[in-house]
């Protein structure tokens, strides 16, 4: 015999797979629930649990639980792509806002993450990601001046890395990737929709050009909820 709470957490599965529960439905309390099936609470909490942990609802602090659009977008965590390309990719219809764009001279940590020196500059682009009405990225790229001597607001809000490659002609070549959780902003909660969200996940990118140059630090802070990171990986033998 199947257990109950197995029984619950696929009849849920089912409603949320076939749009009986939309995205961003809440769903019923676990005491309704509870009524619902005729079981017990722990019952309730287990298939809950279940959801929660497979990525089908997100536990919201004094709402309940609230469903998570399963079509999520698979991030690629090994490649380096610009988020044109993912979006491409994806088919879905992007909306990009610059928020920031101005010529810097590097502080303390992005002089340190970037090895500059005195006298170099630095294009600091802060830029936020829309998909479905939602602003679900927050993109900061601090871009070292000497490799990319101007940027524009529409190059900006189009492709920074098609206009290097394909303007400039410079080859982008490896990136080395952090990938930290951290506690919102006061920036993120800004420019970003994060109502009942806690964390963001933060990929810290130091992205080089084929002569092993590093030209570029970017911070790509994401909304957890949105996001597979995937990666393939081979055992070596």
């Amino acid at each position: 015999m199947t257990n109950k709470y197995l029984t619950i957490y696929n009849i849920i599965v089912e409603q949320i797979k076939n749009r009986q529960l939309p995205p961003q439905t809440l769903l019923p309390s676990e005491n309704e629930l509870k009524e619902q099936f005729d079981t017990s609470r722990e019952t309730i909490r287990k298939a809950l649990n279940l959801l929660s942990q497979n990525g089908y609802i997100q536990k919201v602090r004094g709402k309940g639980s609230i469903v998570i659009d399963i079509s999520k977008f698979d991030f690629p965590v090994s490649g380096l792509v610009s988020f044109k390309e993912l979006a491409n990719k994806m088919g879905s219809k992007p909306k990009t806002i610059v928020n920031e764009l101005e010529l810097i001279k590097p502080e303390g940590f992005i002089k340190q993450q970037l090895q500059l020196g005195s006298k170099d500059l630095v294009w600091k682009v802060v830029r936020t990601r829309e998909m479905g009405g939602e602003r679900i990225i927050l993109d900061k790229d601090f871009i070292v001046k000497k490799y990319v001597p101007s940027l524009t607001e529409e190059i900006c809000a189009d492709s920074i890395y098609e206009y290097i490659e394909n303007e400039l002609n410079l080859t982008i070549s490896f990136a080395k990737k952090e990938i930290v959780v951290e506690e919102p902003s006061l920036e993120d909660r800004a420019l970003l929709d994060l109502e009942g969200f806690h964390n963001v996940v933060v990929i810290k990118n130091y992205v080089y050009l084929d002569d092993a140059t590093l030209f570029q630090y970017t911070e790509s802070r994401h909304r957890p909820d949105k996001f597979r990171f995937v990666d393939f990986a081979r055992r070596s033998h």
